[in-house]
């Protein structure tokens, strides 16, 4: 993908001001998974280009064989997240069927709770409480 004509290439538009971006489609047996993922968006940074978006693969004709389950999409964001800069994670879009446009998919890192706290979750899976707004609560007892 990330050739020595596509550097060249990549390199002339960079340096004529031309903002660039990825689009990666999620395909079985090629990039789904983290390691991978994280190689890919390594080498586009250091070329000057963002990744911008991670499709999961279209439901067309004839390619069933490279589609993933989506959570597998989820994980790979979730894999990134904390092991690179936020800058090299691409949001993880499934392009809806019959015309409905990009739909961002995201691991769930938050919970909300009855009294209006919410449980937030980080890339290593440890939750925090995160106070409701409110008057009488002190929000002393969260910070340290």
């Amino acid at each position: 993908e990330c050739t020595l004509d596509l550097k060249s290439a990549v390199e002339k538009l960079a340096k004529s001001g031309v903002p660039l971006g990825n689009q990666s489609v999620l395909l079985k047996g090629v990039n789904d998974n983290v390691e991978t993922m994280r190689s890919l968006v390594h080498r586009l940074l250091m070329m000057r280009v963002k990744p911008y978006y991670l499709y999961q693969c279209d439901l067309i004709k004839g390619s069933s064989h490279l589609r993933t389950e989506v959570k597998k999409g989820l994980e790979i964001i979730r894999g990134l997240r904390g092991h690179t800069s936020g800058y090299a994670i691409p949001q993880f879009v499934i392009d809806s069927p019959k015309g409905g446009g990009k739909i961002p998919l995201s691991p769930d890192y938050v919970n909300f709770e009855e009294d209006g706290s919410i449980s937030i979750k980080n890339y290593q899976g440890e939750n925090f409480s995160y106070p409701a707004i409110s008057e009488n609560k002190a929000v002393s007892s969260f910070v340290d």
